[in-house]
């Protein structure tokens, strides 16, 4: 793990940041508050964690999981694999994957409204079309408010690359946000107390800020300033808690690390298992650069090979530690990619058409779900709209689909819009 034990002031920089920007309220009057509710949701499904990852610049799904090998004018490049489903077929560039399609059931009727990045990508991570009067919570964001923690002294919900941007939070407290990790191989940086600060020092430190701020706490006693308070707990106490070796990925053997991939995608999966094992409820892990609007086969085949290989090693690592059953593995894309190749030799934007895959936390592996025609250009059966995607998942963690709340602007709000969760899949 990488931590500098020289720099007081990024240390003082990694806490104000955890309890501001991730774990709590940085820009206090910016931050809208969802009406308060002390119960978790009710309802089913097996997943105590979600390792949701996702496919940023819209994956081609005829390259993919949606393959049409029989139709020459739409197929490319991608071949066709069976599995170790019956009847499920991946594209050639899944090799690994398709030795685990057991254990995954392969979305191939997604469709959605939107045809941009920035509003894909927002409608598939919250259910709701982006506005600029409201930012909507992710659905990690919904994990970490309505979930019980399962690891006391980690949080809820860690986004690994993909960059900056949003942390998820919407007009939730800033708390229930991602706490983002940018190099999964660098792990957690300042998250460690200075080497030469004994434990009393420390302990003796956080009682006179404490003492400092009492004044400013019983003058201004806000729900967000108490927020504030909270999240800056939560982050000392993660600094000083063991659970935090669990971001450093250098504990792990060679084989291991070289089974994922040594690259930031197979190394932030490596990570995101390792988090879901010390109990982290939610943790995305991003990999971009699937906007092949030019010669889609120069870079296709060798960004698949990194997805195939993490995606397929998570699976089987999972499986085999008995952690299968109690995390679901999502594999998302904000829309497909058009059906013809352009005079580019690429694909263009496609939202009527996409895949998605989702593998263990109650999920019923080994199928494939829904189906468009044989050029891949519509929907024939069993169409699932995005908010539908997402309550699947939402049931699968136990989430109440059915509960509303209100927002700060006492509108109301639920986890997956109107989507219902699709029985068939469990």
């Amino acid at each position: 793990m990488s931590f500098s034990n020289n720099s007081d002031f990024s240390r003082r920089h990694f806490l104000r940041g955890a309890a501001g920007g991730v774990l709590g309220a940085s820009m206090l009057p910016n931050i809208m508050r969802a009406e308060e509710t002390t119960a978790a949701f009710p309802g089913g499904g097996k997943a105590q964690s979600v390792i949701y990852l996702y496919m940023g610049g819209g994956m081609s799904h005829l390259d993919s999981f949606d393959i049409k090998p029989e139709n020459a004018a739409v197929r490319g490049d991608a071949g066709a694999l069976r599995t170790a489903a019956d009847g499920v077929r991946v594209s050639k560039f899944f090799p690994t994957l398709a030795k685990q399609m057991k254990h995954v059931a392969v979305i191939n009727s997604l469709t959605t409204t939107q045809g941009a990045h920035a509003e894909g990508n927002y409608f598939m991570h919250t259910s709701y079309a982006k506005r600029g009067t409201i930012e909507h919570p992710h659905l990690g964001a919904w994990s970490a408010k309505y979930l019980k923690k399962i690891a006391p002294t980690l949080p809820s919900f860690v986004k690994i690359g993909g960059g900056g941007g949003t942390l998820g939070a919407g007009f939730f407290e800033g708390r229930y946000g991602a706490l983002p990790i940018g190099d999964p191989k660098a792990g957690l940086q300042f998250g460690q107390k200075h080497n030469t600060l004994t434990d009393k020092q420390f302990n003796e430190r956080m009682s006179l800020l404490a003492k400092m701020n009492d004044k400013f706490k019983s003058q201004y006693k806000m729900k967000l300033v108490k927020s504030y308070n909270d999240a800056y707990k939560d982050a000392v106490t993660m600094m000083t808690g063991e659970d935090i070796k669990a971001f450093d990925i250098s504990q792990e053997n060679d084989a291991m690390a070289t089974a994922y991939g040594k690259n930031s995608f197979g190394e932030g999966c490596l990570l995101a298992r390792r988090l879901v094992e010390k109990g982290v409820r939610f943790v995305e892990v991003s990999a971009g650069g699937w906007d092949n609007h030019n010669n889609i086969y120069d870079s296709f085949p060798a960004k698949a090979g990194i997805i195939d290989q993490a995606l397929g090693t998570l699976l089987s690592d999972l499986s085999q530690r008995g952690l299968l059953d109690s995390t679901l593995v999502v594999l998302a894309t904000e829309f497909g990619r058009s059906p013809n190749i352009n005079e580019n030799g690429g694909r263009n934007h496609y939202p009527k058409a996409f895949s998605g895959l989702l593998a263990g936390g109650g999920i019923r592996g080994g199928q494939a779900y829904g189906k468009t025609d044989k050029d891949g250009k519509n929907v024939i059966e069993n169409k699932v709209k995005v908010p539908n995607f997402n309550a699947t998942i939402a049931h699968a963690m136990g989430l109440d689909t059915q509960k509303v709340i209100m927002s700060p602007s006492s509108r109301p709000f639920r986890v997956a819009d109107k989507g219902k969760p699709i029985a068939a899949l469990f």
